[in-house]
């Protein structure tokens, strides 16, 4: 079975990669599931959020993303992320302006969040073709005080915060900047690239969690949007109403997207997330948050039945929710 770009098939995750996990240890509360994007450790009456992730498709940004991305998952959990592992690996072609290119954005973003930058290991790697940083961050709590992806209820409202693919878009006006010259003009390509700056989604969950009616959080990095929702519906075990008419596109993504024939909500979407909140805290949690000048969103609401997830249309047409087989970033690369 060949896989494709990105994370492996949900499939394959489960019957492969969580049936070889190693011993049982009492510490973990929550370990290795689908759509949940870190793992909770009790430490006496503290517990430890912990979250790892690699960043592979970009490459101008990639430290800034390498904290940020990860600092996103610890966040989810409604935990302030604090302390950053990472591990640097750059192709035999790279010189130390690259080492230094990547820690010094790595460290101007470990500050700008917080972040104790407190371990790793950086190397030269045979047959790399550009540089990989995999970031592993850690955050702390009073025992049993967070929220997981696993936690969204039927009736839940579905809210969204800034836009879809985010992430996608800054990189994409980056790294192909060249073959964007012809769908944008050079103004709106230098916003498209500024979209790194909203990659942080800390002050999006830290606000949304501290309303209070928030079950479940999770950013919608690979597979976008789209994919986002169906792992929070994976982990919770629910279904979902979707309402594309209600899902902002800033216009440069909408132009990148046409431009390179994807979809916006199957474009890594790093810098959105979202949040699963009890109908009678949803617009609170909207208030708080715009006053945080955040916007968000209801897009949908969670419903009974796993097996149907639905998207109703911009033409009133109701479809199944699409899942993606690989992020369209990397149609949109390999074009």
């Amino acid at each position: 079975m060949k896989l494709p770009p990105g994370k492996i098939p949900i499939d394959l995750l489960k019957t492969v990669v969580f049936k070889n996990l190693g011993v049982e240890r009492p510490e973990v509360t929550v370990g290795p599931a689908a759509g949940v994007d870190g793992a909770v450790l009790e430490v006496g009456d503290k517990s430890v959020i912990v979250s790892m992730d690699p960043i592979t498709g970009a490459v101008e940004h990639i430290g800034w993303l390498a904290v940020n991305v990860n600092a996103n998952d610890v966040a989810t959990f409604g935990v302030a992320p604090a302390f950053l592992f990472s591990c640097i690996m750059l192709p035999e072609k790279a010189d130390s302006a690259t080492v230094e290119a990547i820690c010094t954005q790595m460290d101007a973003a470990a500050k700008s969040l917080g972040i104790a930058i407190v371990g790793g290991h950086c190397e030269s790697t045979p047959s790399l073709a550009n540089p990989i940083v995999v970031g592993c961050i850690m955050g702390t709590t009073e025992k049993g005080n967070y929220v997981t992806a696993s936690g969204a209820e039927a009736g839940d409202k579905l809210i969204l915060t800034k836009s879809a693919g985010i992430e996608g878009t800054a990189i994409l006006a980056s790294d192909r900047e060249v073959a964007l010259k012809e769908a944008l003009n050079p103004s709106a390509l230098q916003k498209a690239k500024d979209f790194y700056q909203q990659i942080s989604v800390v002050k999006d969950a830290l606000t949304a969690y501290e309303t209070g009616g928030v079950h479940a959080m999770h950013d919608p990095t690979e597979g976008g949007v789209a994919g986002g929702i169906h792992e929070i519906a994976d982990a919770s075990n629910v279904g979902a109403n979707i309402y594309e008419a209600a899902i902002p596109v800033q216009p440069e993504t909408a132009r990148i997207c046409s431009h390179f024939r994807i979809d916006p909500l199957q474009l890594i979407s790093s810098g959105a997330l979202l949040i699963a909140a009890e109908p009678q805290g949803a617009e609170k949690i909207i208030t708080n948050l715009t006053q945080q000048h955040i916007n968000a969103s209801i897009i949908g609401e969670f419903t009974e039945n796993p097996n149907q997830r639905v998207i109703i249309r911009k033409n009133g047409a109701a479809r199944t929710l699409p899942r993606p087989a690989s992020d369209h970033l990397w149609k949109a690369l390999n074009r």
